[in-house]
Protein backbone atom coordinates (compact mmCIF):
# COMPACT_ATOMS: atom_id res chain seq x y z
CA UNK A 1 0.00 0.00 0.00
CA UNK A 2 2.62 2.31 -1.07
CA UNK A 3 1.43 6.22 -0.88
CA UNK A 4 -1.29 5.29 1.38
CA UNK A 5 -1.17 7.51 4.77
CA UNK A 6 -1.51 5.96 7.88
CA UNK A 7 -3.14 7.65 10.90
CA UNK A 8 -3.62 7.36 14.60
CA UNK A 9 -6.78 8.40 16.26
CA UNK A 10 -7.50 8.90 19.87
CA UNK A 11 -10.44 8.88 21.58
CA UNK A 12 -11.36 8.14 25.71
CA UNK A 13 -13.72 5.12 25.45
CA UNK A 14 -15.89 6.72 28.00
CA UNK A 15 -16.76 9.88 25.56
CA UNK A 16 -16.72 6.96 22.42
CA UNK A 17 -14.85 4.16 22.18
CA UNK A 18 -14.27 1.51 19.41
CA UNK A 19 -17.37 0.15 20.30
CA UNK A 20 -19.23 2.99 19.64
CA UNK A 21 -17.72 3.52 16.40
CA UNK A 22 -19.40 -0.40 15.62
CA UNK A 23 -22.70 0.37 16.54
CA UNK A 24 -22.88 4.01 14.55
CA UNK A 25 -20.52 2.46 11.99
CA UNK A 26 -19.42 5.70 10.72
CA UNK A 27 -19.34 8.98 12.73
CA UNK A 28 -17.46 12.61 12.58
CA UNK A 29 -14.22 12.88 14.51
CA UNK A 30 -15.06 16.50 15.72
CA UNK A 31 -13.77 18.47 18.80
CA UNK A 32 -9.99 18.18 17.96
CA UNK A 33 -8.37 21.56 19.20
CA UNK A 34 -4.70 21.56 19.02
CA UNK A 35 -3.32 23.00 15.43
CA UNK A 36 -0.75 19.77 15.14
CA UNK A 37 -3.64 17.34 14.94
CA UNK A 38 -5.77 19.28 13.05
CA UNK A 39 -3.17 19.31 9.99
CA UNK A 40 -3.45 15.40 10.27
CA UNK A 41 -6.98 15.57 10.02
CA UNK A 42 -6.69 18.17 6.99
CA UNK A 43 -4.66 15.77 5.44
CA UNK A 44 -6.64 12.38 5.62
CA UNK A 45 -7.94 11.10 2.53
CA UNK A 46 -10.60 8.93 1.81
CA UNK A 47 -9.62 5.28 2.28
CA UNK A 48 -7.19 6.03 4.33
CA UNK A 49 -6.76 4.01 7.85
CA UNK A 50 -6.29 4.88 11.47
CA UNK A 51 -5.67 3.03 14.51
CA UNK A 52 -8.33 3.82 17.00
CA UNK A 53 -6.67 4.20 20.53
CA UNK A 54 -8.46 4.10 23.61
CA UNK A 55 -6.27 6.78 25.54
CA UNK A 56 -6.68 7.69 29.31
CA UNK A 57 -8.28 4.04 29.73
CA UNK A 58 -6.55 1.44 31.94
CA UNK A 59 -4.24 0.60 29.87
CA UNK A 60 -4.33 2.95 27.15
CA UNK A 61 -3.87 0.84 23.90
CA UNK A 62 -4.72 1.00 19.99
CA UNK A 63 -8.16 -1.31 19.71
CA UNK A 64 -9.13 -1.29 16.13
CA UNK A 65 -8.77 0.19 12.87
CA UNK A 66 -11.35 2.76 11.23
CA UNK A 67 -11.26 4.20 7.27
CA UNK A 68 -11.69 7.78 6.36
CA UNK A 69 -14.43 7.81 4.35
CA UNK A 70 -14.94 11.72 4.09
CA UNK A 71 -12.03 14.53 3.74
CA UNK A 72 -12.36 17.26 6.74
CA UNK A 73 -14.79 19.69 6.51
CA UNK A 74 -15.75 22.62 9.38
CA UNK A 75 -15.98 21.01 12.95
CA UNK A 76 -19.85 22.62 13.85
CA UNK A 77 -19.05 22.75 17.26
CA UNK A 78 -16.48 25.12 16.57
CA UNK A 79 -19.99 27.56 15.92
CA UNK A 80 -22.14 26.21 18.79
CA UNK A 81 -22.11 28.74 21.74
CA UNK A 82 -23.21 25.91 24.00
CA UNK A 83 -20.80 23.35 22.73
CA UNK A 84 -17.50 22.58 24.93
CA UNK A 85 -15.58 23.28 21.98
CA UNK A 86 -16.88 26.44 21.20
CA UNK A 87 -14.56 28.60 19.43
CA UNK A 88 -15.06 32.53 19.42
CA UNK A 89 -12.42 33.65 16.83
CA UNK A 90 -13.78 30.68 14.40
CA UNK A 91 -16.51 32.20 11.96
CA UNK A 92 -18.59 30.37 9.24
CA UNK A 93 -16.92 32.18 6.72
CA UNK A 94 -13.22 31.32 8.14
CA UNK A 95 -13.33 28.49 10.29
CA UNK A 96 -10.23 27.28 12.78
CA UNK A 97 -11.45 23.50 13.28
CA UNK A 98 -12.12 20.62 11.18
CA UNK A 99 -13.42 16.72 11.34
CA UNK A 100 -13.29 13.86 9.07
CA UNK A 101 -15.86 11.21 8.80
CA UNK A 102 -14.36 7.65 10.12
CA UNK A 103 -16.00 4.33 9.69
CA UNK A 104 -15.59 1.19 11.25
CA UNK A 105 -13.13 -1.46 9.69
CA UNK A 106 -12.56 -4.03 12.74
CA UNK A 107 -12.29 -4.33 16.80
CA UNK A 108 -8.62 -6.03 16.98
CA UNK A 109 -8.76 -9.32 18.76
CA UNK A 110 -6.82 -7.62 21.84
CA UNK A 111 -5.95 -4.17 22.67
CA UNK A 112 -2.26 -3.53 22.35
CA UNK A 113 -1.23 -1.50 25.12
CA UNK A 114 1.04 1.78 25.27
CA UNK A 115 3.52 0.11 27.21
CA UNK A 116 3.97 -2.94 24.64
CA UNK A 117 4.18 -0.40 22.11
CA UNK A 118 6.87 1.36 24.01
CA UNK A 119 8.99 -2.11 24.31
CA UNK A 120 8.38 -2.99 20.98
CA UNK A 121 11.92 -3.43 18.38
CA UNK A 122 10.50 -0.99 15.12
CA UNK A 123 8.17 1.46 17.68
CA UNK A 124 10.53 3.39 19.13
CA UNK A 125 10.53 6.38 16.49
CA UNK A 126 6.87 6.07 16.94
CA UNK A 127 4.78 9.43 17.45
CA UNK A 128 2.71 8.04 19.94
CA UNK A 129 6.00 7.22 21.43
CA UNK A 130 7.53 10.58 21.59
CA UNK A 131 4.58 12.32 21.00
CA UNK A 132 1.83 10.94 23.65
CA UNK A 133 -0.60 13.60 24.25
CA UNK A 134 -1.49 14.35 20.56
CA UNK A 135 -4.72 13.12 19.53
CA UNK A 136 -4.27 12.70 15.74
CA UNK A 137 -0.85 11.14 14.40
CA UNK A 138 0.52 9.63 11.44
CA UNK A 139 1.78 6.23 11.15
CA UNK A 140 4.38 4.94 8.85
CA UNK A 141 3.81 1.53 7.07
CA UNK A 142 6.01 -0.46 9.22
CA UNK A 143 4.97 1.06 12.40
CA UNK A 144 1.22 -0.31 11.02
CA UNK A 145 2.60 -3.92 10.06
CA UNK A 146 4.12 -4.38 13.16
CA UNK A 147 1.21 -3.05 15.23
CA UNK A 148 -0.92 -4.70 13.83
CA UNK A 149 0.97 -8.19 14.09
CA UNK A 150 1.10 -7.39 17.79
CA UNK A 151 -2.79 -7.36 17.64
CA UNK A 152 -2.93 -10.75 16.62
CA UNK A 153 -0.23 -12.67 17.54
CA UNK A 154 -0.76 -11.57 21.20
CA UNK A 155 -4.24 -13.00 20.82
CA UNK A 156 -2.72 -16.15 19.00
CA UNK A 157 -0.29 -16.55 22.51
CA UNK A 158 -3.46 -16.10 24.65
CA UNK A 159 -5.23 -19.19 23.01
Amino acid sequence: MTGVAYWLVKSEPESFSIDDLERVVVEHWDGVRNYAARNHLTAMKPGELAFFYHSSANPPGVAGICEVVREAYPDYSQFNPQSKYFDPRSSPNKPRWFMPDMRFVRKFPRLVPLAEIRETPGLADMQLVHFGRLSVQSVTEKEWEIICDLAHAGAERRR
